[in-house]
């Protein structure tokens, strides 16, 4: 590398596992600050894009560079081979598994008017993902299942995440992640907060 740029393929970024997807951490690997730059790649079944609504103000685009995937978006489910485009205004339901083994979708995602802000979402994976008994695997593992509507199971594992958490890092995570939504009127989760 001279002058600042760099060249690299996807395939030499090191992975971080999030919210049951591989996530290929674009944004780090590079030092990228202008806008979620970002891809996630799979096998055959296996999750992609992880279930989720840009709550916050967020387009996404995503680019399938290699394979194909399979995309539900709202209720609706697209295929979507290499060389295809998916944009997603906020506030629209969407995930994607691979549908052939080694695909790879790139994603860039942004606010229109808005200075990026990553949220700080990919940074907790990488930081979290490797350690196992940190509260970050039970806070992600919490996330999914209660986006499967598993109040029982995603509460016990919120719970497991509260107490590892030893540094209150997690409180914001609690108060803020749409993933959560489901579970806010539940007094046990209502627990959790206090």
């Amino acid at each position: 590398m001279s002058d600042g740029y760099e060249i690299l393929t996807l395939d030499e970024v090191e992975t971080a596992s999030h919210r049951g997807s591989t996530l290929i951490p674009v944004r780090h690997r590079l030092g990228f600050k202008a806008t979620g730059v970002n891809a996630w790649k799979a096998d055959a079944g296996g999750q992609l894009i992880p279930p989720h609504k840009e709550d916050s103000g967020n387009e996404e685009l995503y680019a399938v560079v290699r394979g194909r995937a399979r995309f539900t978006i709202g209720e609706e489910d697209a295929e979507a081979p290499a060389g295809t485009l998916v944009f997603l205004p906020p506030e629209v339901f969407r995930t994607a598994v691979a549908a052939e083994d080694d695909t790879i979708v790139f994603a860039v995602g942004g606010t229109v008017g808005k200075a990026f802000d990553s949220g700080g979402w990919d940074s907790f994976a990488l930081a979290h993902t490797e350690k196992p008994g940190h509260w970050g695997v039970h806070y992600n593992a919490g996330c999914l299942e209660s986006l499967a509507d598993n109040a029982d199971a995603a509460l016990e594992h919120l719970r497991r995440a509260k107490e590892l958490d030893t540094d209150g890092e997690s409180a914001q995570y609690f108060r803020e992640d749409s993933d959560l939504d489901p579970l806010r009127d539940d007094p046990r989760f209502q627990e959790l907060l206090a």
